[in-house]
């Protein structure tokens, strides 16, 4: 179970930290708010390879 992510130099994303609450978690926003970068920063951590500019 994911409890907490934090983010830093990742694509826009400079600084951020989520906290997961129990049960089930949903990003939702606007076209181009960063919910597929946040799921790219997971599988970068989860051992995915990541393009050269994604990661600062």
């Amino acid at each position: 179970m994911l409890i907490e992510l934090k983010i830093e130099n990742f694509g826009i994303i400079d600084s951020l930290q989520l906290r997961c609450g129990p049960g089930l978690n949903v990003f939702t926003g606007e076209t181009g708010a960063g919910k597929s970068l946040i799921l790219g920063a997971v599988d970068a951590v989860l051992g995915a390879r990541t393009g050269t500019g994604v990661v600062r």
